[in-house]
């Protein structure tokens, strides 16, 4: 019988988790307290609370948690914790390398503006990552409910703070909302400052919204990016181009894109061919974070060690870490599936 390995002793790269969604839910607790904000019971019970993403009351509604979480963030040193957290968090499920998602703009009204946010946001990272030694860099993502000219302002600051971490340029939030044509330019701004493309596509819309994001927006990585499932010509496409989808299988179920774990398509996906980046998305609201990722795709779509420690390298080539990293997180890999 074969050994069944640790997935939290696999290493792996974490390309999808959303700045505030990364919080500890004590956390969020204390800092609630801190500050005398009230939290709903669906952020106190200890219990991922119950989202029906895929109408508009429910995308709402986890919209309006994740601000009044993000709200009881205020000042620097909140940043800083949350981030050294993230990474202790990310370290403990076997991460060698986290590229974390955030849109400063929300978080500039309670950190001075704007460019003061993100260098609050880039200083703590590039602390958490020397204090942990799990490489850390930031994907500075623009919102779909916002005007594409706030994109493009966005993308001229991800790049002119490029070397400071910021290796990607995304678009988040209701994709139902905003045609991805609309933000091309702010994309053909980061892509020409040398910034990766990793726009959110194929989730709560069809097959479609991944074709805008590769066809409008040139993306090398798609933000979950699973609907593609149900177009074989698509899947197809993002095999040939070895476009690496962030599929995050506990936030598909939350959400209600589908039913049930085994109803994400993760099989069909890694059998067409298309690299994956398995991701925990917002484990404060979802309630499980990377390891337990790979262990949904062990218990509920049969991936054995060696496909998950594809899977892990998949990860790792899919991501913007330095090629010495990428090496050493691959030598880990094969080290973990030998033995």
């Amino acid at each position: 019988m074969e050994r069944v390995r640790d997935v939290s002793e696999l290493p792996k790269a974490h390309l999808h988790l959303h700045f505030t969604g990364s919080m500890r839910p004590s956390t969020l607790l204390e800092l609630a307290d801190k500050y005398g904000v009230h939290l709903p019971a669906a952020l106190t019970s200890g219990t991922p609370p119950k989202l029906r993403a895929t109408d508009e009351r429910g995308w709402f509604r986890f919209q309006r948690l994740y601000d009044i979480a993000r709200s009881c963030l205020r000042e620097p040193e909140d940043i800083q914790r949350l981030v050294r957290e993230a990474a202790q968090e990310d370290l403990r499920d076997g991460s060698g390398w986290l590229e974390i998602q955030v849109d400063p703009t929300s978080y500039a009204p309670r950190l001075g503006g704007l460019i003061p946010a993100l260098e609050v946001i880039l200083d703590a990272v590039d602390s958490a990552s020397r204090e942990t030694g799990l490489g850390m860099r930031v994907l500075v993502a623009a919102n779909r409910m916002k005007h594409p000219l706030d994109a493009r302002t966005l993308a001229r600051l991800a790049v002119r703070y490029a070397d400071r971490g910021i290796v990607g340029f995304g678009l988040s939030n209701d994709e139902r909302r905003g045609m991805a044509r609309d933000f091309d330019r702010a994309f053909a701004i980061a892509r020409e400052g040398g910034l990766l493309a990793a726009p959110h596509g194929g989730e709560l819309t069809g097959p479609s919204s991944v074709r805008d994001c590769l066809d409008d927006l040139h993306a090398r990585r798609i933000g979950h990016g699973v609907r593609a499932a149900e177009d074989p010509r698509l899947l197809k496409k993002l095999a040939e181009r070895g476009v690496t989808c962030e599929v995050c299988p506990a936030s598909n179920v939350a959400l209600g894109v589908y039913e049930k774990p085994e109803d994400v398509p993760l099989r069909t996906l890694y059998d067409a061919g298309v690299p994956m980046a398995l991701g925990a998305d917002d484990p404060l609201l979802f309630g499980s974070r990377l390891a337990a990722q790979y262990e949904i795709a062990r218990h509920h779509h049969g991936f054995t060690d060696a496909e998950l420690a594809e899977l892990a390298r998949q990860s790792v080539r899919g991501s913007a870490a330095p090629a010495g990293v990428q090496e050493k997180l691959l030598a880990g890999i094969d080290g973990w599936i030998s033995g």
